[in-house]
């Protein structure tokens, strides 16, 4: 009959509760990880869905300036200034190094472009232009769909943020280089709701 020593029953015991906690604390290691990863990558994809939404306005803001200059002669200024917003922000695409200043051209341009629509107002024909009427109708249409996707960002960014704040798996997003994202806040004329009734009314 075999005889284990009471020493080395203890000693086996040890190793194997050791052996244990370590296959636990990386069981867990690598789910924290996984989950930061995927956290990570549905923030990415929320970037680039609010790209895709921003390039619609881009594209459309020329459309809408074109129109607009013919009537409001007496807006070069603001015409300018929006068009050069567009230019930078359409030339910058949405990455780690780049959502905050996204963020900022966004908000500007959603300032500049409210002005537009308010003094619009005042030009009873563009009001009544039927290219105009459809332009902004489309331009209030993409707002929204702007407006649904930094949604989806700010709820992907929200999960990723709690993980990288929150102990322990703060301590494995350091490790991994994980950093918190930016909301993509949006300013007080764009938490407006767009709708191009209001400026154009014939």
């Amino acid at each position: 009959m075999m005889h284990i020593n009471v020493g080395d029953f203890i000693t086996m015991t040890a190793i194997l509760f050791f052996a244990i906690v370590i296959l636990v604390v990386l069981v867990a290691f690598y789910n924290m990880y996984v989950s930061l990863i995927k956290k990570r990558n549905k923030v990415k994809e929320a970037m680039g869905g609010i790209d895709v939404q921003l390039n619609k306005r881009y594209s459309l803001i020329p459309n809408i300036l074109t129109i607009a200059e013919r009537f409001m002669e007496h807006e070069k200024e603001l015409f300018s200034g929006i068009t050069e917003l567009r230019t930078r922000a359409a030339s910058l695409k949405a990455t780690d190094d780049t959502i905050q200043e996204k963020i900022k051209l966004d908000n500007e341009i959603s300032s500049k472009m409210s002005q537009l629509l308010v003094n619009v107002e005042n030009y009873p024909q563009l009001k009544s232009d039927q290219t105009m009427v459809q332009a902004m109708q489309t331009y209030a249409e993409v707002e929204e769909h702007i407006a649904a996707a930094r949604r989806f960002y700010n709820s992907a960014v929200n999960d990723l943020n709690n993980s990288t704040e929150i102990f322990p798996s703060s301590l494995v997003a350091g490790m991994i280089g994980i950093k918190s994202y930016p909301f993509f806040e949006a300013s007080d004329e764009t938490k407006k709701e767009i709708n191009a009734s209001d400026y154009l009314k014939k």
